[in-house]
């Protein structure tokens, strides 16, 4: 696979990618999920509808949230 080059530039005090024509994001997407994964920086479409999701298979592993119960309780000025 032939690797693209996207610019980078700034505007105001944001910084700004111009994507590739395809890769772009369809249009009228307003939000996009953004990680990074040591020095990769990836972003992924950000759903307006959960109810895929929500409909699947996708459950979380019977260690999810194991030993939660050993974490402190943190304590806050209500000030």
């Amino acid at each position: 696979m032939k690797q693209r080059v996207a610019r980078v530039g700034r505007n105001n005090r944001a910084q700004v990618v111009t994507i590739p024509l395809e890769y772009r994001f369809p249009d009228g997407m307003k939000q996009v999920f953004i990680r990074k994964v040591g020095d990769e920086v990836i972003l992924s479409p950000r759903p307006v509808d959960w109810s895929g999701f929500l409909a699947s298979n996708i459950r979380a592993s019977e260690d999810f949230m194991v030993g939660i119960d050993d974490l402190p309780v943190q304590e806050r000025d209500a000030t």
